[in-house]
């Protein structure tokens, strides 16, 4: 079994030092590139902190012998497409949204063309308390996100406001009104598209 890691810190965008200060206890960038090598065995417990530092699973850190993963070969940049010198492992979504916060991701799945979404697009969403969580309601601000309305029914838009417990979503449709909904239970921010091609 080979280890996954290098694939995944890279795919969050971080440094070998990034993942080293993030683990608890913090280690060295040598160390992480040690394990991610294989030069240094990978422990239960050091699969336990480096998966908590990247915010996923550990069992997302190991990966079977005889599967193929999918390789990212090139970036696309302003430049246009370049080719990686050294082709990567590329990271599933579930994987990536696995570790983004405590709840499991929602899913809601696009059936009709709706402003930029088209059909068969899901959009994967995080759950967040606005009573518990202010920071992150505020960051989700000019986002994708969920709430419920009365009646079982819900609501779905750019958050284009919040004033203490009312917020206020923007419907992706054009010439639709704002939608205010007064102490939602609970709001899911869009986190991932998914789209097949």
């Amino acid at each position: 079994m080979t280890n996954r890691i290098r694939d995944l810190r890279k795919a969050r965008g971080m440094t070998l030092a990034d993942l080293a200060a993030a683990c608890v206890p913090p280690t060295t960038a040598q160390t992480i590139g040690r394990l991610e090598t294989g030069t240094r065995q990978l422990s239960l417990a050091w699969m336990e902190r480096i998966a908590a530092a990247l915010k996923v699973e550990p069992a997302s850190l190991m990966r079977a012998e005889e599967s193929e993963p999918a390789r990212i070969i090139a970036e696309l940049g302003p430049a246009g497409p370049e080719p990686l010198s050294t082709p990567r492992e590329a990271v599933p979504p579930a994987d990536l949204a696995a570790g983004v916060g405590a709840s499991a991701p929602l899913v809601l799945a696009v059936a009709a063309s709706i402003g930029e979404y088209r059909p068969g697009d899901q959009i994967w969403l995080q759950s967040l308390d606005p009573a518990a969580d202010a920071a992150a309601l505020t960051r989700a601000i000019n986002r994708d996100c969920l709430a419920p309305r009365p009646g079982g029914r819900l609501a779905f838009g750019r958050l284009i406001d919040r004033q203490g417990a009312r917020i206020g979503l923007l419907p992706p449709g054009a010439g639709q009104k704002q939608v205010v909904i007064d102490n939602p239970a609970w709001i899911a921010c869009a986190i991932m598209l998914v789209r097949p091609l």
